[in-house]
């Protein structure tokens, strides 16, 4: 199997790792500097016929790599997929079960070895009239753009993976907690939302998030149970039984009494959003707009 790596030299275990030779002379190997690098790595590895293609950087990379793949590919298939875990943050390697100790060696032994894992995911397909479409996993908007820079506050005092996550949750919840009722957190921001050919729900939101993900780290659910598929949660600001209800929504109970007091929960086959503020795409940071978003095609990624 034609393997191809694509190494982020600026994510998090790299930068620490420093620089890398490629694994094997038969691999191909790139180094992108910046997310037109990225698209280009993807064309080579194209048209040298990779049929695997492994991402070794974070969530920032994957999503560069996936935005790249429609453009480059069209509808003819795309290579299977794989993981290295080295970013600030990794929730898509949490969902798929990938740790530490899945190298790019492992990945690449795995290639070749019968009966090896492979796992079905969905990206979110998120786009705008006047941009290229952009694919991702995790795409939030209001309080979760607050929370997103609360953790680069924690990567640049040196925390990172799964205890920027907890921290930033931990942070954002206090936020809320203790702000006034029309404060920067609990006054939230205007938005509005459509689900599939439903009407437009407009106001203040506390957050609004969507995701294709079905696991994510310390067994929160803020979505409902794991299962497939476009779901959406969408919170109304100022939050109504903030105490009551976080448990609730962080661990996935009681949609009835939620979708009662302004915490909603869905499942879409298409998203319609429209707000003035900024979104936030795994990590990063997009001016607010016009979006449609669905869910993009099935991918393969193999996994331990």
């Amino acid at each position: 199997m034609r393997a191809g790596v694509l190494r982020n030299p600026h994510s998090h275990a790299n930068r620490r790792g420093g620089e890398r030779p490629p694994p094997h002379t038969d691999v191909l190997f790139a180094e992108p500097e910046s997310a037109g690098e990225v698209a280009a790595a993807v064309r080579q590895f194209a048209e040298a016929g990779v049929e695997l293609l492994v991402i070794d950087g974070g969530d920032g990379t994957v999503r560069e790599v996936l935005t790249a793949l429609p453009v480059i590919y069209g509808d003819a298939p795309v290579p299977l997929l794989s993981l290295v875990a080295s970013g600030k943050t990794n929730v898509l390697a949490f969902d798929l079960g990938i740790r530490e100790a899945w190298t790019l060696d492992a990945a690449l032994a795995a290639a070749v070895r019968d009966g090896s894992r492979i796992r079905l995911r969905s990206p979110l397909h998120i786009e705008r009239a006047d941009a290229t479409p952009l694919r991702g996993f995790l795409l939030g908007a209001a309080g979760v753009v607050k929370a997103i820079d609360m953790a680069q506050d924690l990567h640049r005092w040196g925390v990172f993976k799964n205890a920027a996550v907890a921290l930033t949750l931990v942070g954002a919840i206090a936020e809320v907690v203790a702000g006034r009722e029309q404060g920067a957190w609990r006054g939230g921001q205007p938005l509005s939302l459509s689900l599939d050919d439903g009407p437009a729900r407009a106001g203040a939101r506390l957050a609004t998030m969507a995701t294709t993900l079905e696991r994510l780290p310390f067994a929160l659910r803020p979505f409902g149970p794991s299962r497939h598929g476009l779901k959406v949660l969408d919170i109304d600001a100022p939050p109504r039984r903030l105490v009551r209800a976080l448990p609730r929504v962080l661990w996935g109970r009681d949609d009835r009494w939620l979708a009662a007091h302004g915490y909603r929960r869905a499942d879409a086959g298409r998203l319609g959003l429209s707000l003035a503020g900024p979104v936030v795409l795994d990590g990063e940071t997009y001016p607010g707009g016009e979006f449609t978003i669905t869910e993009g095609p099935l991918l393969r990624f193999l996994t331990p």
